[in-house]
């Protein structure tokens, strides 16, 4: 809360004679101290050594334990926390450790990970020509090596920020479990959340390299945009989309430095708000099959076209789907010249509503002339007016990334560095499945097909996922799995072949035509003769290593409600269990409610609101739809404003108190009791009415 210029801080922050930029607090006498000189908006709280912050549990509060971490945790829904992003938290740690080994190599520090065997070092930039190979060798040959290990501060190190740390979890698991760290900055806007990670700080006793802070993220990463300002690595993992700051961050992170990305927003990304996606980042997304990968590239896309604005270009070193959310890892480099090349490295998405099949339409062209670079427009499109196997429209998606979404020499390392040191974290044997299947997959196919899908256009029984795999494989085409959908295929085989693998399939494994319709898709494509014959004799090329050795691809829900949980509230308390309120919402509309004491005893907001010029009810309470007790709402009154609109009186329940009104219209006043001098009661101008209150729904010219 803040009182003038002075912002209030509840007394469990700060001790007594805390030392706050140079002011000490003053003590109310309350359960609040007065700290001056700190302006609304902007607090920071810096704490200093001799009186540290009191790090022992509060009341109603808990330690969560994850990795290295213990956190405090307050039992009141005030600083968001969600236990299923633990692969979320451990990928990323992960990742940061061997983007840190390889970028601190360059600077003559040897990064140690505990339970982790001796490693060669390898440099990740691949755009390093051979006089600054030789510069690199020369610098490390006159300077000492050294040794970086987790929990202590490197001067050579990383700075990495946490845009939106909520609890401070993940940071202090920077801080204890990824070795080469200058300093972890987490910052939240919440004040509670602000202090909480300063405690969390000391509790672990990582507040030599943590630094807590209460500041909008965007306007932070703007201020650090300067190249001696800028983060080694920024994670934004926010609460639905992170559009509102991907601007701030492709500017705010330093020359080749590391970009985490999470959304949680897959309703949007996935095809139910083609428009809402196109708004926040700038590609209209598609409902398919292929709809978790497209969100991958998506993201990508949006990421790459806000970073060529400022003369930047992303290089995907990790791209996942995992759960309910998506995570991406880019680097982000500065170059004019590269820069012209990202009009060709998207696509648009022809998908067809009939059959799935689908076309990527480049948005650029580039050839190559010698040592020079020819830039001309794309020609298209791929597609007719219509889908040449089933006749039916196509759909319009994108722009969307359409190359490589990760590094394969990257993945690898942080492959082999999670195998080989398993007891590392909770996930591993998770991160290991996960990671296998993305070094299996064709990085530069874009897309993929179902297998559920195929045989459903056409309406016969599905192939076994290894024959269809052999047929394409004996055809002469790549084929591999996805991450992203377990009964996924990707391919570089044009529909035309996939549909004739399926096709010979049908032959075998016959459909009642005579039950299709003709204008159907399954009748139109069955109506054309296969060009090859497949074969569907299983090589033993079609089945990945990672299916071979049972790795963890496709983990089930460990537990009930496993998913997203609910966002934290600036009070801190739930008014309703959410997992009652799940059940009591679920098939509501199949299993309607008979029991009086469930249904809704109130009107519903369309009603309340009719007087407003966004209400657009105009039932009265006897026929209102949502209102099941009926019974209970009487008209008392009706009367007539100069005899253009009218307003009514509805009394909560029957009563034989009211007497006639006046007939004159009453004026309502913006707030307060509303009287009459003639009348022994009065009424509250409010939209909501208890039992024994009046509730007056009156016209837009009162």
């Amino acid at each position: 809360a803040t009182l003038g210029k002075v912002t209030r801080v509840h007394s469990a922050v700060l001790t007594t004679n805390c030392c706050i930029e140079r002011n000490e607090a003053k003590d109310t006498g309350q359960t609040s101290y007065l700290i001056p000189g700190v302006t609304e908006g902007g607090i920071y709280v810096k704490y200093c050594a001799e009186k540290p912050l009191s790090a022992g549990l509060l009341p109603g509060e808990t330690v969560v334990k994850e990795g290295k971490a213990a956190i405090l945790f307050p039992s009141a829904n005030e600083v968001f926390y969600n236990p299923v992003q633990e692969f979320n938290r451990d990928l990323t740690c992960a990742v940061i450790t061997e983007f840190a080994r390889d970028l601190l190599a360059q600077r003559g520090v040897k990064v140690v990970v505990p339970g982790e065997k001796e490693r060669v070092l390898v440099s990740l930039s691949e755009e390093t020509n051979e006089d600054d190979a030789q510069t690199e060798e020369k610098n490390g040959a006159e300077s000492p090596a050294v040794t970086a290990t987790v929990g202590e501060k490197c001067e050579r190190g990383l700075r990495v920020l946490e845009g939106l740390a909520a609890s401070g979890l993940r940071s202090v698991r920077f801080a204890l479990e990824v070795p080469g760290l200058q300093s972890v900055t987490a910052n939240d806007f919440s004040t509670k959340a602000a202090a909480l990670i300063a405690r969390n700080a000391q509790y672990n006793g990582v507040s030599h390299l943590l630094e807590a802070s209460c500041r909008d993220a965007s306007m932070l990463m703007y201020e650090m945009r300067g190249k001696k300002e800028r983060f080694d690595v920024i994670d934004l993992d926010p609460y639905g989309s992170p559009a509102s700051f991907l601007d701030a961050a492709v500017q705010a992170v330093s020359e080749g430095g590391l970009l985490c990305v999470t959304c949680t927003d897959m309703a949007v990304m996935a095809g139910n708000s083609g428009e809402t996606c196109y708004s926040k980042y700038g590609s209209v997304s598609i409902k398919a099959k292929y709809c978790h990968e497209m969100a991958l590239r998506i993201i990508l896309h949006s990421l790459d076209q806000r970073a060529g604005v400022y003369q930047r270009y992303i290089q995907p070193l990790l791209s996942v789907s995992v759960d309910f959310y998506i995570r991406v890892f880019v680097r982000v480099f500065t170059g004019q010249a590269t820069v012209k090349n990202s009009a060709s490295k998207q696509a648009l998405v022809y998908n067809c509503v009939g059959c799935g099949s689908f076309h990527l339409q480049r948005m650029g062209r580039r050839t190559s002339n010698g040592k020079h670079m020819k830039y001309s427009p794309a020609a298209g499109p791929p597609v007719g007016p219509e889908c040449e196997h089933c006749g039916q429209r196509h759909q319009l998606g994108g722009p969307i990334w359409a190359e490589p979404i990760y590094d394969l020499a990257f993945v690898q390392k942080v492959l082999s560095a999670v195998s080989g040191n398993p007891s590392r974290f909770g996930t591993s044997k998770r991160i290991e499945g996960m990671l296998s299947m993305v070094t299996e997959e064709l990085e530069d196919v874009p897309l993929y097909y179902t297998m559920d899908s195929l045989s459903s256009t056409i309406h016969c029984s599905t192939p076994p996922l290894l024959q269809f795999k052999s047929a394409l494989l004996h055809a002469g085409h790549r084929v591999s799995l996805s991450h992203a959908c377990k009964n996924a295929i990707k391919t570089d085989a044009p529909p035309a072949a996939i549909w004739d693998i399926m096709r010979c399939w049908e032959k075998a494994n016959p459909v009642k035509r005579e039950k299709l319709s003709e204008t159907s898709p399954a009748f139109k494509i069955l109506s054309t003769e296969p060009s090859l014959e497949a074969c569907f004799t299983v090589r033993e090329d079609a089945n990945p290593q990672s299916r071979k050795r049972h790795l963890t691809r496709f983990q089930e829900n460990p537990q009930a409600f496993w998913g997203p949980k609910a966002r934290a509230k600036a009070g801190g308390g739930i008014a309703t269990n959410l997992q009652d309120k799940r059940k009591k919402c679920q098939n509501k509309r199949k299993n309607q409610i008979t029991d009086s004491s469930e249904v809704k005893n109130f009107h519903c907001k369309k009603f309340r609101q009719v007087s407003s010029p966004r209400g657009s009810c105009a039932a009265i309470a006897s026929n209102c739809v949502y209102f099941r007790q009926k019974d209970s709402t009487e008209k008392i009154y009706s009367a007539s404003h100069k005899k253009k609109d009218t307003w009514h009186l509805y009394m909560s329940h029957s009563s034989s108190l009211f007497t006639a009104l006046p007939k004159q219209c009453l004026s309502i006043k913006q707030s307060g009791w509303l009287s009459d001098v003639s009348m022994p009661f009065g009424f509250l101008p409010d939209e909501t009415s208890v039992a024994g209150t009046l509730l007056l729904i009156h016209c837009s010219s009162c």
